[in-house]
């Protein structure tokens, strides 16, 4: 049940009102973004909200007990505020909105519809959908440790403990060459092929800073992303490559030294081994499987 303030009240008993919605955006490089479906800018708490700005409610849903409720929001991609580059480049996601119905004469006659973080966006045609996922949706995501023979750390984190300032698994570079899209060409040094493959670019000048992606191929002197950068790549761009990890213990033995902090279960059979069975030609002396 939603308690209204008096005040609002009080303006839906008049029989005539003065409603419009606002969404106020902070997105998580401390950008703090408003939108308004009113035809006039509204100035909400020391934001202001953009009319005509491409936002408009969607589709909202609300579920009893600890079920994630959501809404969607859709509309043009028409505010300079809010470009199909920044959206394709990752800096809405996850970002908190909150969403408001306020008395477009005085704002401060409010009430909150609804708090969330952006999901996942849509784009095409010029126009854009985002989902709007309720706080309730945080109890959806995964948590403790998964059993499986792989490495459930991600490198460089504090359970991994690998040092990637380290050069061994750091390099600045500039961009040779390229597509202009997802392939680069490079000088990597002594730098095997595939030492950083499932690692991360991280660009650190040009159109594309800070933009950071996985890196799928590395081999001779082309990386090549998964995800293609928002807005094209020019030879000169800076950037930084930190190695990858395949999360084998044999990976984190030979390539990184760090065995001893494996957070995955090497020795742990699989399902073949799990639902086989016993033969004559096998190893069945009850020891460790060693990958």
């Amino acid at each position: 049940m939603r308690i209204i303030g008096p005040e609002l009240a009080a303006h839906l008993a008049g029989g005539v009102t003065a409603l419009a919605r606002v969404w106020v955006v902070r997105r998580r490089d401390g950008v703090v973004l408003g939108f308004t479906d009113h035809d006039r800018d509204i100035v909400f708490d020391g934001v202001v909200c953009a009319a005509a700005s491409g936002f408009s409610a969607g589709e909202a849903a609300a579920e009893s007990g600890f079920a994630a409720g959501g809404m969607e929001v859709e509309g043009a991609l028409a505010s300079e505020s809010l470009s199909e580059a920044d959206l394709a480049a990752g800096l809405y996601d996850d970002a908190a909105v909150e969403v408001w119905l306020v008395d477009w004469r005085d704002p401060a006659v409010r009430h909150r519809l609804r708090s969330g973080h952006i999901g996942e966006t849509v784009r095409e045609d010029g126009a854009f959908r985002a989902e709007i996922r309720g706080l309730a949706a945080r109890l959806d995501q995964p948590s403790g440790r998964a059993f499986r023979a792989a490495c459930d750390a991600d490198l460089g984190d504090p359970r991994c403990g690998v040092d990637l300032a380290l050069a061994a698994y750091r390099v600045a570079a500039t961009v040779g060459a390229g597509d202009g899209g997802r392939r680069i060409e490079v000088a990597l040094g002594d730098f095997p092929a595939g030492w950083f493959e499932r690692g991360r670019l991280v660009f650190t000048s040009g159109a594309n800073q800070g933009f950071a992606a996985t890196v799928r191929l590395q081999q001779g002197g082309i990386v090549e992303l998964w995800q293609t950068p928002p807005r094209p790549v020019s030879a000169g761009d800076g950037f930084t490559l930190t190695a990858g990890c395949d999360k084998r213990f044999s990976t984190c033995r030979e390539k990184f030294a760090n065995s001893l902090n494996f957070r995955g279960f090497p020795h742990m059979p699989g399902n073949d081994f799990a639902f086989g069975y016993a033969r004559a030609d096998a190893n069945n002396d009850g020891g460790i499987i060693v990958p």
